[in-house]
Parts: C-alpha cells; structure tokens; sequence
C-alpha cells in the first residue's frame, strides 16, 4: 500500500462546465409565501446559487485545503483521501477523525490546528494529537467506488489498517460524528484491543439499522415509547428522517438528478444543514455562504452525490452483528458529547450498556454539525477525555 501525496486541483473545465449550468438554473416556485414549509426555499436558493456562479472562488478554498498534507492510498481496492498533521509536543496521541453526511473532511478543518498543535492555539503541548482525517469511502477525493458493499461497518476495518498497517501506529484513538461516530462505535466495539479510547459527538445503537424496516430506524425506539415521548420523537424525527428512506432504497434515482444538477445537489445539501444545525432557521448563523458551497462544490466536482447516499443502501444491506457478547458493547474508553440536535442523554442504563463511558458533556450552543459549528467545543471535549489515556 504505498501512500501518494495528493493535490486539490480540480480542472478548469469542469469549473466551467459548472459555471454554465448554473447559469441557466430553473428553480421551482415558492407559493403564498412559502418559507420552507415544504423544503428549501426557492427565493433563498436563487441568492445561493447567484452567488456561487458570480461571487465564489472555489480556488481560494482549494489554496486553504492544499495548505494541509494530503494522501491518498488504495486499501481493498478503494482510494482513500486523507489529511495527516503531526502533533506538536512530547508524546502526541494518534486520532482519526470522521465525518458523517453531508459533510466532507472540511468540516473537520477547524479543530485540526487545535488537536495538533495546542500551544500555537492557547493550549498546553501535552494535549497534542497526531490527526488524521480521512474523506469516507465514496465521499470527495476517496472515490470512485471500486465496487458494491462498501458499508460503514468495513470502514471501520479500513481505518485499522490505515492507522496500523499504512501510518504504523500499534494504538489510536478515535472520534466522530453522524456516519463518523458508528464508525467509531464500531471500532471501539470490535476493535477495543486497538483503540485507545473512542469520542463522538452523536450518540447511536450499534444496532440502529437492524431493524425490518432499515429506512425507519427510530421504530422499535417508538414502540417502546409512552405516548408523551412518542410523540416527542415523531417531533424530533421529522427533520432527520426525510432523506434516510431514499438513499437507502433509491440511492441512484434521486442520484441522477443531484448528479445532473448542482443547484439541484445545492438544495439537497442544503436543507440538513439549516434543519440539523443550531441556527434557528437561519442557516448563515452557523455557516457562510462559502462554507454552504465549498461542501456542495466538493460533492460536484468529485461527482460523490450518488456513492456518498449509496453509504445507507449499504447499511441497509450489511448488517451490523456482535464480534462480542460482553457489556458494555463498546469496550473502548467512551467520551460522549451531546448537542442542541440531540433529543437528550439516554438514561444511564441505556448509556452503561452500550458504552464505557468514561466522559460525558452536554451543550446548549451547537447542533448536527459540532466540529464547523462549535470546534472550540469539540477541541475542548477530546482533550478532556483523552487527557486521562495518555501514557505518564
């Protein structure tokens, strides 16, 4: 597996050919005022999507990605995009951060100066990490897909490898949010002997997409439910739930219109961030325009839309199955963080069950997206749980 240094530098002519078709963008209309009642709304997208053919400079945020020591390497067949910064100070811990959907590796860039370098940001040296960011398989620069059944739980393997077999680290510790935190669910539960410990900033069952109806996974967890926090959880869902059951049954289908049109990729990118993020509606509160178009630039220029949402048809095909049957099921060291998104902390039982739990937080500022909505936060909460696991 030899590892290649790897450049943002996307082609003029697909900048171009970008460029055209947004110019003769079609919106859908908004009707009797519509203000996202029934999704993104058209008035808004328009502002978007002038300002990405008119004002956007995808080179300036490619100069910032390049600024980052990027690899790429060929593990089971699939390209692997990561970013690796070597700790400053004595003993820095080696970290794999992972993001989830729809975001990209970028949305982890704020918390890396942090985590690796502490003191050049107010920190002390002693809590430096060697990061490393990997892009997930069939997202941005880690494509294309060689083949089918690439899951979330064989990234898990991938990223054992990546950190002991391609970078040489015996031990590592792990973090993550949205796809990125059952992946390190997933590591601290079947690989526990390897991690030093696990952090994430969603909390989820191992088990979530195991279920009959997998484009349903909240379920069994209704059934379950009084009808009080029944309902709560229908209330909750509701802006979570409505891009689950297409991607994991029609990847392809909605694939080809995201893939065909970028306003139309723009939009779908779009509403998770205003709907998951801690914005009140306001999307800008938490992130810029630039921010809202480098990530939808990113999945239209590595033509990602389709393999990144084939990540649930997988899930629903590859069932997650114990390698243990002991308690809790992550035996790895677990920091759990929980944010305004959350519909609150389990109640301890459930948590003991599923984690060893040896750090918990909770926030009222920051939502879905932690690490590009509070990254000081985020930064905070990793060195306060791995602080204690690091050698003396």
């Amino acid at each position: 597996m030899d590892i290649e240094p790897f450049r943002v530098e996307v082609p003029d002519e697909v900048l171009a050919d970008l460029a055209r078709r947004l110019e003769h963008t079609r919106f859908p209309e908004d009707l009797d005022g519509d203000e996202w009642q029934y999704g993104v709304q058209a008035a808004y997208l328009a502002e978007l999507v002038t300002y990405w053919r008119d004002r956007y400079d995808w080179r300036e945020h490619e100069r910032a990605m390049n600024r980052l020591p990027q690899y790429r390497v060929t593990i089971d067949g699939c390209p692997i995009h990561f970013v690796h910064v070597p700790g400053r100070g004595e003993r820095p811990m080696p970290l794999i951060l992972t993001h989830g959907w729809p975001w990209t590796f970028w949305d982890l860039h704020q918390v890396i100066g942090p985590l690796s370098d502490p003191a050049a940001h107010g920190g002390d040296p002693a809590d430096a990490f060697d990061v490393v960011v990997p892009s997930l398989p069939g997202f941005g620069f880690s494509s294309p897909l060689p083949h089918a059944g690439i899951s979330w739980l064989s990234t898990a393997d991938m990223w054992v490898t990546l950190m002991q077999d391609v970078l040489g680290y015996d031990q590592f510790a792990a973090q993550g949010g949205d796809w990125g935190a059952l992946i390190t669910n997933v590591l601290g539960h079947r690989h526990a002997d390897k991690l030093i410990g696990i952090h994430v900033t969603s909390v989820a069952p191992l088990a979530i997409w195991n279920g009959q109806r997998p484009w349903d996974p909240f379920e069994e967890r209704r059934e379950h439910a009084d009808a009080d926090l029944r309902g709560m959880l229908v209330e909750w869902e509701r802006p979570f739930a409505y891009h689950v059951p297409v991607h994991m049954l029609a990847p392809k289908t909605i694939g080809a219109a995201l893939e065909d049109s970028p306003s139309g990729l723009l939009a779908w990118l779009l509403a998770p961030r205003r709907s998951w993020g801690d914005c009140d509606g306001d999307v800008e509160r938490r992130f810029s325009k630039d921010d809202l178009l480098t990530t939808a630039t990113l999945y239209w220029v590595t033509r990602t839309a389709t393999s990144s949402m084939r990540f649930y048809a997988e899930a629903g095909r590859n069932r997650w199955t114990p390698s243990h049957a002991g308690t809790p099921l992550v035996a790895a060291p677990s920091g759990l963080s929980f944010f305004a998104d959350s519909p609150g902390v389990p109640p301890r039982e459930w948590l003991d069950e599923h984690f060893n739990v040896t750090f918990l937080a909770t926030h009222t500022d920051g939502g879905h997206f932690a690490p590009a909505e509070v990254p000081d936060a985020v930064v905070e909460d990793v060195r306060a749980m791995f602080r204690p696991l690091r050698e003396p």
